[in-house]
């Protein structure tokens, strides 16, 4: 199993762990609550459900409603299959979601695997997080050396490229270094821990969660290249 495919499987399975879904339903998820899936398609989406089905990770059931019944058999459409996530799934699902190896930091499988962190514990998320953050430390170090070497190569254009580039870069470790402090501190995005009271998460207030990534605070000073 290829790595992609192998993220989209993880995918499926996570969205199906919520709920059984049509496939319809599942791909619509995969594009909107999952933007890195935005270029998968159904010739994609369903020879990964019938592998999934053969692991025995998924059954098929019928989807037909009461008012799909009687135009099934007068226009001959088939009725929708829905997907639905068995015990081996989920159980297999829970062991991916424990992995924290190095394809957990690569951009696509992060963005995957931190869609799930709702269904991860605590430990598992800092690992991936902290993984993360040293995987583009590592990346930004690279980048700041290639640009000192080519600084005076490069046309205007090509530098400020550059520059737009490192600074992604800077604003998603600084992001990663406020997720894993309120991972330390005790807070996660679904709420309060267990036993503490509720939180006021307006930006500023004590205790607030970062914003997500992308989104500066108000007060934040600009974005510098190094």
């Amino acid at each position: 199993m290829n790595r992609r495919s192998g993220i989209l499987e993880f995918a499926v399975l996570g969205l199906l762990r919520e709920a059984p879904m049509h496939g319809y339903e599942l791909r619509k998820r995969l594009n909107t609550s999952l933007g890195v899936f935005r270029a998968f398609s159904y010739g994609t989406l369903y020879p990964c459900l019938k592998t999934l089905v053969a692991n025995g990770w998924l059954i098929e059931e019928s989807g037909g409603t009461q008012d799909d019944a009687p135009a099934a058999p007068l226009t001959g459409r088939r009725a929708k299959i829905v997907y639905r996530l068995t015990a081996e799934g989920k159980e297999h699902f829970e062991e991916l979601l424990s992995q924290t190896g190095p394809d957990a930091y690569e951009d696509e499988h992060f963005a995957a695997r931190f869609a799930f962190f709702g269904q991860t514990s605590r430990d598992v998320r800092m690992r991936v997080l902290e993984g993360r953050r040293s995987r583009l430390e590592e990346r930004l170090e690279k980048m700041r050396a290639s640009l000192a070497r080519t600084r005076e190569r490069l046309d205007d254009y090509t530098l400020e490229l550059q520059r737009h580039g490192m600074e992604s870069v800077e604003r998603e470790v600084r992001w990663l270094n406020e997720l894993i402090e309120s991972e330390r501190a005790g807070r996660d995005l679904k709420g309060p821990a267990h036993g503490e009271p509720a939180r006021d998460t307006t930006e500023g207030a004590p205790g607030a969660l970062p914003r997500s990534e992308g989104t500066p605070r108000p007060d934040a000073p600009g974005d510098t290249a190094t």
